[in-house]
């Protein structure tokens, strides 16, 4: 009975292939190139947890940014547990509009089995500085 608007969709979505952990939410490279889109992009490889902690696996951080104003487009993840759910930050930032600026002194959380003291996402975002 009320007014609701359908504000699309960012193309989010994790999967896994045996132990490793795929996601994705907005632009990729290829999709700016087809729109005309001149992009920037900063590719990062971190631990999934502090390094010295069991179990501490690699993962693979890729933001995509509009070159004009660093309006995050999109982002990739790629690496083991704990690694896929991490895009959820990057989706949240992309439905807010936000930028690199916007971005840069985000604050995530700390502790030693489930991240290192600075978050693979947080250091990828500082790339672009």
């Amino acid at each position: 009975g009320g007014l609701a608007t359908f504000k699309g969709v960012l193309g989010t979505g994790i999967a896994k292939v045996m132990d490793m952990e795929l996601a994705k939410t907005g632009l990729n490279s290829r999709e700016c190139e087809l729109l005309g889109i001149n992009y920037i992009t900063r590719r990062i490889s971190a631990r999934t947890k502090a390094p010295y902690f069991p179990g501490a696996k690699r993962i693979y951080v890729k933001v995509i940014v509009r070159a004009e104003d660093k309006k995050l487009l999109g982002g990739q993840i790629v690496g083991f547990s704990g690694s896929a759910k991490r895009i959820d930050t990057l989706a949240t930032a992309l439905t807010l509009k936000a930028t690199i600026n916007d971005l840069i002194n985000i604050d995530l959380a700390y502790s030693p089995p489930f991240s290192p003291l600075w978050d693979p996402v947080a250091i990828a975002i500082n790339q672009f500085e």
